[in-house]
């Protein structure tokens, strides 16, 4: 394998969830028509994409300062 496949090549990782979160993932996954690590992998890219941005901004910016929204946290059920 030449170095530019190596790098292009996925990570593995060991990932142990609840099994409250798996079926809320394995849910949300088959709406968006994806597997469950299709689905993991969205979503981790669009929270880096996110702080990626909220980081560029600058420092006296109003988005700056904002704490990034957490899906989990103060949800209404």
């Amino acid at each position: 394998m030449d170095e530019n496949k190596k790098e292009k090549a996925k990570k593995q990782l060991l990932l142990r969830l609840s099994p409250q979160l798996w079926q809320e993932l394995a849910a949300w996954a088959e709406d968006d028509f994806r597997s469950i690590n299709g689905q993991i992998e969205y979503l981790l890219t669009e929270c880096v994409k996110k702080r990626k941005k909220r980081l560029s901004l600058p420092p006296d910016s109003p988005e700056s300062e904002k704490e990034p929204n957490n899906p989990w946290e103060n949800s209404k059920e």
